[in-house]
């Protein structure tokens, strides 16, 4: 059994390799969180906050972690919550709410995991209606600003966020590339 585990660990386990500043950036976040929600501003200091920082840290490059990708999915994912809200609370509508937030952020290209859990939330412990605007739209605009910040300051941390460069344009380069090679010969 304890070779099973091994490998398991080996094979699929996960270490995100963060120096000082990283984990300095995670705690300054969490504590003007913290410092927000003591001075009874609201409900700051939530789960998927702290899961839209982990991937921020550990996956600068994933789509998950744009900017796009992020402040929609999380803005649209608490919005379907809080519209569903206004009708009904309750773990059925927030099963109900984060279906239907994986759905529309989804088919607007913005999936971001916490933007789903964000869904649930004013099913479950009544924020308020502003909930959207007043709480998570600025939380994710500082998030991602910092963690721009933070790529800039940082050796050796990934550049975030990722470029403009889509897919295709990055194929057209290449095959121009090859074309102007083969052109030379």
């Amino acid at each position: 059994m304890g070779n099973v585990g091994s490998r398991v660990v080996r094979c699929w386990g996960s270490r995100s390799r963060l120096n000082i500043a990283e984990y300095l950036w995670v705690l300054a976040m969490l504590s003007i969180l913290a410092f927000l929600e003591n001075n009874r501003i609201g409900l700051y200091l939530i789960p998927p906050f702290g899961a839209t920082l982990s991937i921020l840290l550990a996956l600068p490059d994933a789509p998950v972690a744009q900017p796009y990708s992020l402040v929609a999915g999380s803005v649209v994912g608490a919005t379907v919550g809080t519209l569903l809200s206004f009708f009904s609370h309750g773990t059925l509508m927030a099963i109900v709410a984060a279906v239907a937030a994986f759905g529309i952020i989804n088919l607007i290209r913005a999936y971001h995991p916490p933007g789903v859990a964000l869904a649930m939330f004013p099913l479950l412990l009544h924020p308020g209606r502003w909930f959207p605007l007043a709480v998570v739209l600025p939380f994710t605009i500082i998030a991602t600003g910092s963690a721009t910040l933070l790529s800039r300051l940082v050796v050796g941390r990934p550049r975030y966020p990722k470029g403009l460069v889509s897919r295709d344009s990055t194929q057209l380069r290449r095959d121009r590339q090859s074309g102007s090679e083969q052109m030379t010969r």
